[in-house]
């Protein structure tokens, strides 16, 4: 599972904690900690330039006033990570769209969450054994609670969602969940073809070996780190992932040294501008921390009125949204 920390970044991000612990010998400690600043400062990426990353994150807006990003593109109004919901957002007053990349068999970028079609569409199976062919006689709205209003919406590629979005001046989070290389050589190719996205979008990923990957593609990228703790030994509502007790603790372990890896090694290295972060770990020190770092806190995924006002008129950050028009429960 050490991969998951995002290659020799957080592998050696790991085994140098794990040295902290399990040694006294103190000035070996700190050969091992300067090692790995050199390591760092070597292999670091610098952030965009922070006018730029400012347009993306907070574009045209006046001070004080935040981005609403619709998660999946509202996937409470609308089929999420569909045309449809991308058009509903815009409709419904976002300022950006969270879009999933997915690949088929046949390597065609897609919009879609999961790693396989069952739970939003009338299909079953891997999205990556389906060629687009098949993918695309797939109704995207089957499972959907407005299934009727949006019957026969289809999965776009991520050349139609992004011209989409262009269309409707759209602000776009890219969110990658694997495929690091396939990733960044679609993204990359699709920064060429539409160079408005550079003041426009930035890819985030809740794996760094991503936007590493994207920062090596074209460091012109505004990109972020996602994160949620206790992600590797909990599911997002709580549940423990794991049935025996001592994968759950070494899980666990884990766990810590990836929250340390984030916030001493892995954002300074990727050079990320933000740094999307579950709501329920986010507070004034968190913001004021990452602010001295001049990293944007974005909160996911934040539904009910009283949360979007805190966030909105507290915090002050931009924030991730299942739904713009009522409360909703979160996806995770």
């Amino acid at each position: 599972m050490l991969l998951h920390l995002g290659d020799s970044i957080g592998c050696f991000s790991a085994v140098f904690v794990v040295v902290l612990l399990v040694t006294r010998r103190f000035f070996f400690a700190n050969g091992i900690a300067a090692c790995l600043y050199v390591f760092v400062w070597v292999n670091s990426f610098p952030q965009v330039p922070a006018s730029r990353a400012r347009r993306v994150l907070r574009p045209g807006s006046a001070p004080g006033v935040v981005s609403v990003i619709a998660h999946r593109g509202g996937g409470h109004d609308a089929p999420e990570n569909t045309i449809a919901a991308i058009r509903a957002a815009s409709a419904n007053g976002a300022t950006g769209v969270e879009l999933d990349l997915e690949f088929t068999a046949d390597g065609v970028p897609v919009l879609m969450h999961d790693e396989t079609v069952d739970r939003t569409t009338n299909g079953s199976g891997p999205i990556s054994k389906l060629p687009f062919s098949e993918l695309r006689k797939l109704d995207a709205a089957a499972k959907h609670r407005l299934s009727d209003r949006f019957r026969g919406e289809k999965v776009p590629t991520l050349q139609e969602a992004v011209e989409e979005c262009i269309k409707h001046q759209l602000i776009i989070y890219f969110d990658v969940k694997g495929h690091p290389d396939e990733a960044a050589a679609a993204l990359k190719q699709m920064y060429q073809n539409h160079p408005v996205l550079y003041n426009t979008s930035v890819v985030c990923s809740f794996e760094p070996k991503v936007i590493y990957r994207m920062r090596q593609a074209d460091p012109e990228v505004v990109t972020a780190l996602t994160h949620r703790p206790w992600s590797l030994s909990h599911f997002g509502d709580g549940s423990p992932r794991f049935p025996s007790s001592f994968k759950h603790w070494w899980m666990q372990v884990l766990d810590v040294l990836l929250d340390w890896a984030h916030d001493n090694v892995l954002w300074n290295m990727c050079g990320v501008s933000a740094f999307l972060l579950q709501k329920n770990y986010i507070s004034v020190d968190t913001v004021k921390h990452w602010t001295e770092r001049k990293v944007e806190v974005v909160a996911w995924t934040v539904n009910t009125a009283v949360e979007k006002r805190y966030y909105e008129q507290l915090l002050n950050i931009n924030y991730i949204t299942d739904s713009l028009t009522e409360d909703c429960e979160p996806h995770y």
